[in-house]
């Protein structure tokens, strides 16, 4: 009896795209000893206004990033996008970290440092202007005070009013 042939169904390509922002070794001493494990920060986004910022440890590398991209596409936020900017100003607060953020013209690009451009990069965002106003250089803090910016926006709403 001749085997049929399994037809290979093709994996839709994957929509999002992901960026390693940190990766940690940490250690736990305990009674037997030092517990090594590795922590990994993933930033997800689909350059089209979805991005997420997952955080995971584990026994290696490869394990950690693993986990820490399934949190990041299980904590995917909506930024409203206008013109390749944002809507408007706005400031955000995570522990130490605090971050600016501020539109920009058509053009203009983006004027944004380490943590927050790889976040805006991912997000779709083109042009903006940004200032991480904390003194922490925590690559963590700093990704999670973005995307509490970012939640914070709000779509402003312009209506043309016909004059009376």
């Amino acid at each position: 009896m001749p085997r049929e042939k399994s037809i290979k169904e093709e994996k839709p390509r994957e929509e999002f795209e992901s960026k390693l922002l940190d990766l940690a070794r940490v250690a736990h001493t305990r009674a037997g000893g030092k517990k090594l494990r590795f922590r990994a920060v993933i930033i997800t986004g689909n350059k089209a206004g979805k991005v997420g910022v997952g955080v995971a440890s584990g026994l290696d590398v490869a394990q950690a990033i693993e986990k820490a991209t399934f949190q990041s596409k299980r904590n995917l936020i909506e930024v409203p996008i206008i013109q390749d900017s944002i809507p408007h100003e706005v400031q955000a607060k995570f522990g130490p970290a605090q971050v600016l953020l501020r539109p920009q013209r058509k053009g203009r690009g983006l004027v944004a440092g380490g943590t927050v451009r790889v976040i805006c990069q991912l997000a779709g965002i083109k042009n903006i202007s940004s200032k991480i106003l904390g003194r922490t250089g925590n690559k963590l803090n700093n990704a999670r005070a973005t995307i509490k910016a970012l939640k914070k926006l709000k779509v402003v709403e312009i209506s043309s009013h016909p004059a009376s």
